[in-house]
């Protein structure tokens, strides 16, 4: 899952405007974002894959100390910290966060663990059983929630276009055919498990800073 936690991270801001805009557009790519800088510093490691599509390239060969379940808790609960003087902001900075892991259960390949180096693992497997299924899947969810955000910022008489476009761009880039991470893979070893995290934090960062100017923008133009 790639563009479906900003979709998120989109629907949630619109649910509850008054919560800071990075607090939920950086919390649903948090993880992501960690695990980017944890690839290469070397705490996790991913692995060139061509065939695993649609998106990926790579094995998650070992993610546990940011997409582990007991993990994604720990880090949803420090991330609700920083914004404890409005619990309101606390309690969905958190869920923004810990959505990620919620959302990647269905598609990743059995590569959660409960906790680091734990021996159960979670996912459903469907980015490996639907293959580019699972990335229309992903639109299908994403149009879901820009629609949710799309009409709930009408009711208050704006309108969503440009983060819209944004996301329907990011959607389209993280293709079979036009996601990155599909050269990466090529590149030899250690320069495309480096090239892998830096292009996974960047990602999530870049896109999650536009979004959140855009979605503050509209609050206050319409």
């Amino acid at each position: 899952m790639y563009v479906g936690h900003l979709a998120l991270g989109v629907a949630l801001k619109a649910r509850y405007p008054k919560v800071p805009t990075l607090a939920i557009l950086l919390g649903t790519g948090l993880l992501d974002l960690l695990n980017g800088i944890f690839v290469v510093l070397g705490i996790d490691t991913v692995t060139p894959n061509p065939a695993a599509t649609p998106l990926l390239f790579f094995d998650l060969t070992f993610v546990d100390w940011d997409h582990s379940l007991l993990m994604a808790l720990n880090i949803a609960a420090l991330w609700a910290l920083l914004f404890r003087r409005d619990k309101t902001a606390a309690w969905v900075a958190g869920a923004a966060v810990f959505s990620h892991w919620l959302v990647d259960w269905p598609m990743h390949n059995l590569d959660l663990a409960l906790y680091p180096h734990s021996d159960l693992h979670f996912g459903m497997n469907l980015w490996g059983k639907w293959g580019i299924w699972s990335w229309v899947a992903e639109g299908v969810f994403t149009l879901v929630l820009a629609a949710y955000a799309w009409n709930a910022y009408a009711v208050r008489g704006k309108r969503l276009l440009w983060p819209c476009v944004v996301l329907l761009v990011l959607f389209l880039q993280s293709s079979p055919w036009l996601s990155p991470l599909r050269f990466v893979a090529t590149l030899e070893e250690p320069a495309a498990h480096l090239a892998a995290g830096v292009l996974i934090f960047i990602s999530f960062l870049l896109p999650g800073l536009l979004l959140a100017w855009l979605l503050d923008r509209t609050d206050r133009i319409g």
